[in-house]
């Protein structure tokens, strides 16, 4: 099983967007895949059609049970299935948002999540998170968890500074490791018309010649068409300009994992 977490800490930048996307394409190729929702704001978790304020079993009793050390807790009764096959959701109620306060109470909260998703290895190929916008305890747990950090970005100067924090938050999380995640940088919602945009995306390959991916992720509106209908994009068009794009993405970063093989023809 292989743990992406999807991170920054700037928000709007299509961090959920890029979650359920590339969700949407693992399970249609064949895997199994989960993704994590751990942003308070609920975002991923609403995008399935599941009310943030009702939901009753997910991340946050995931946090308290463990926490409360309850025998034999069972991260798969957290998870909730979506009706799309192969693909399932750990979702995050809005009582998330008070971990922070409580986890000095609660102690060694860090790798809640990671010991969850070590229990859950021989169900799934693929696990993704949905990472909140500022350092706390949730976004210590993503990055702890995952195995290859992915970072959406605008291309905008303003977008570029907050991206310095981003990767400021990573080293300075992982100064004690030996390494730290590998990280790819996406730039999303590219607008190839503007001057600005364009000469953001040199400015971040300059930058970041090493973690900057060498394509980008075009604006489409039929990203917000699936949004409104709950589906991921490649289910609801898989010709869509966006998952040519994320589609892509995809493939490059499989190449870490070239044994696995989906059960199904990506077409």
């Amino acid at each position: 099983m292989k743990i992406w977490s999807v991170c920054n800490q700037k928000g709007g930048v299509g961090k959920t967007t890029s979650v359920v996307t590339l969700g949407g394409l693992l399970s249609s190729w064949g895997f199994r895949t989960l993704l994590v929702d751990l942003d308070p704001h609920g975002s991923l978790t609403s995008y399935f059609k599941m009310n943030p304020d009702e939901v009753e079993l997910g991340v946050y009793n995931l946090f308290r049970d463990t926490s409360e050390k309850k025998k034999n807790v069972d991260p798969a009764l957290y998870i909730a299935q979506t009706e799309f096959d192969g693909l399932g959701v750990l979702p995050a109620s809005t009582a998330i948002a008070t971990l922070d306060r409580q986890v000095a109470q609660m102690g060694g909260m860090g790798l809640v999540v990671a010991t969850a998703l070590g229990k859950l290895k021989d169900r799934y190929d693929y696990v993704i998170i949905d990472s909140p916008p500022m350092l706390g305890v949730l976004m210590i747990n993503a990055l702890a968890a995952c195995d290859h950090l992915i970072i959406p970005v605008l291309a905008e100067f303003l977008a570029l500074k907050g991206l310095d924090r981003m990767v400021h938050t990573i080293n300075m999380v992982f100064h004690s490791r030996k390494t730290a995640p590998k990280f790819t940088i996406v730039p999303t919602m590219f607008d190839k018309r503007t001057k600005a945009a364009r000469e953001s995306l040199v400015a971040l390959h300059q930058q970041y010649p090493d973690n900057a991916w060498e394509s980008v992720v075009p604006v489409d509106t039929k990203v917000r068409d699936a949004s409104r209908e709950g589906i991921p994009l490649p289910i609801l068009d898989k010709n869509a300009k966006a998952v040519e794009a994320y589609s892509a993405l995809l493939e490059l970063l499989l190449l870490e994992k070239s044994a696995d093989k989906p059960l199904a023809n990506r077409t």
